[in-house]
């Protein structure tokens, strides 16, 4: 697992420096996820997000063991939709999918593509996988759940869990992008 890792866009303009051990590292093949990673990896200059089977594949870390160090004039949010409880953020330097947050979470999903070559934490299993047309095509390396899978939903309480049941405020977000 990465510890105290420092984390980058592609274009190297925005900085960030997690701390301790991630939640938990995913592979997420909702709807909203294959739809958004189609959208974000369509504009201009920016990295593949979606994997060959459609997955987004993220970190979920701990929102008080994130901390954005450089470049956050650059951070906008995307919402698939404008009432939607997801925002995507982006790094509109180079159009780096940053991260993912849940309206009133306590974590966000930091998107793979921010770790340098060879330091990804290795995957613990994919999430959502009902979502697919054709789940046969993923192998089973791992624990691969229709839904959301239990262990998951217990990595995430066990950190709120750690955080006396807080959800902090990501403030560093300056605008939108439509994508």
């Amino acid at each position: 697992m990465t510890q105290n890792a420092r984390l980058a866009c592609s274009c190297g303009k925005v900085h960030l420096a997690v701390e301790k051990e991630p939640i938990i590292s995913t592979e997420c093949y909702c709807t909203s996820c294959r739809t958004a990673g189609a959208r974000l990896q369509a504009l201009p200059s920016a990295q593949r997000v979606l994997d060959a089977n459609g997955g987004t594949r993220f970190v979920l870390y701990r929102k008080d063991r994130i901390r954005f160090t450089q470049g956050t004039e650059h951070l906008r949010e995307f919402r698939l939709k404008p009432a939607a409880g997801t925002r995507r953020v982006v790094a509109t330097c180079c159009n780096t999918p940053v991260f993912l947050e849940f309206e009133n979470g306590h974590w966000l999903s930091l998107y793979a593509n921010l770790w340098p070559e060879g330091t990804l934490p290795s995957l613990d299993l994919r999430t959502m996988t009902g979502d697919l047309p054709d789940r046969a095509a993923l192998s089973g390396d791992v624990p691969s759940g229709t839904m959301a899978t239990l262990s998951f939903y217990a990595r995430l309480l066990a950190a709120w869990i750690a955080m006396g049941f807080k959800s902090p405020k990501v403030t560093v977000v300056n605008g939108e992008i439509h994508a």
